[in-house]
């Protein structure tokens, strides 16, 4: 499948040039913003951890390794990229033990920063957000379109699309996910299971939010809409009067798209024609959803850029700095100002 097709069109037109992302680790850096106060004391050992070109999977297995307990007993918050330098946090349940020695956890691409006892583990999702920092080199662009470009999309948002990492290369996840859902099976493999639901589910989203984008609406409130704040997992209607609501003007409200699941979309008028349409043309693997018992959710469709700021460490380097809520991916933002080439090759560019 293509980048097209899994993710939608762009909102601000075509890209304003090229560039290179993820030459390094050190170009594409994550922190885990946690929004919870650690006691100090607690059968749970909570660890600050920065993580080089290393996924959270494999850094969970090696602390468990370290301390001799099985991995279930190793809990974080959320998946990092492996091709990158993130920093993040895990939480290691200890009844009645003491701090272990984590020195053979350790090494070049794994390095325990901090660690505070707490009463409880760390909960999948606990993190409020993720701050970024990349750099963007063999920057191919002209700077005053570039910087007109950023300047709309911290003024108003984009586009809220699951990335292309999500489906897997070329796809991959969504092929599998349509595999089970033929055979009205799913894997016996928890976290192959996991992958290929999520992917299922963000693939329908994906395509909502897309017809959304080509019609312009995306980042407008429709009566029969459902609406979120950008922090909430709730929703309400929305009628003519939350239509005009002044916080979605100011980036703090926004209609939502289904994250599917039993029953039909929850939307209203022709936001739930185009949903429900949606569903009905993926009936497949709607209906695979519903019948694994997935909940009906839904996620915001316009992603606010909190804190975006911009620089330009040399002439062909954009460094970018901005902090996004869980969940949602940095680099739709990076497809919203540039293609990106592959580390190493460069293109004459013919527009600018």
């Amino acid at each position: 499948m293509t980048e097209l097709e899994l993710l939608g069109p762009r909102a601000y037109g075509k890209p304003c040039g090229q560039a290179v992302l993820k030459a390094t680790a050190e170009d594409f850096q994550v922190d885990e913003v946690l929004d919870i106060e650690l006691s100090g004391t607690g059968e749970h050992l909570w660890l600050w951890v920065e993580k080089r070109e290393l996924n959270t999977e494999d850094a969970a297995r090696r602390l468990a390794r370290a301390v001799g307990v099985p991995v279930r007993m190793i809990s974080y918050a959320g998946l990092k990229d492996r091709q990158a330098l993130t920093r993040q946090w895990f939480s290691v349940h200890l009844p009645g033990k003491s701090d272990p020695d984590l020195a053979a956890a350790q090494d070049d691409s794994l390095v325990i920063l901090k660690q505070v006892r707490h009463s409880r583990k760390l909960q999948r999702g606990a993190h409020a957000a993720n701050g970024f920092t990349l750099r963007l080199t063999q920057l191919q662009a002209d700077h005053a379109v570039l910087d007109e470009r950023l300047q709309r999309i911290a003024a108003q948002g984009i586009p809220n699309y699951y990335g292309a990492q999500r489906f897997g290369f070329e796809g991959g996840n969504v092929a599998h996910a349509r595999h089970f859902a033929e055979r009205k099976e799913l894997p016996e493999k928890r976290n192959v299971r996991s992958r290929v639901l999520s992917a299922a589910r963000s693939f329908i989203f994906n395509r909502v939010l897309a017809e959304r984008v080509a019609a312009g609406n995306w980042n407008q409130a429709l009566p029969g809409d459902l609406l979120a704040f950008t922090d909430s997992r709730s929703f309400f209607p929305a009628g003519e009067a939350e239509c005009q609501d002044p916080r979605l003007a100011q980036l703090d409200l926004h209609p939502t798209g289904p994250l599917w699941g039993e029953g039909p979309s929850l939307a209203a008028g022709a936001t739930h024609q185009l949903e429900q349409g949606i569903g009905d043309a993926e009936a497949q693997l709607a209906i695979w959803l519903a019948e694994a018992g997935m909940a009906h959710e839904r996620r915001i469709l316009r992603l606010p850029i909190s804190g975006l700021t911009w620089h330009y460490p040399e002439p062909d380097i954009l460094q970018l700095e901005f902090v996004l809520p869980a969940g949602c991916f940095a680099t739709a933002l990076v497809r919203e100002i540039v293609d990106l080439l592959p580390a190493g090759q460069t293109d004459n560019p013919c527009l600018f």
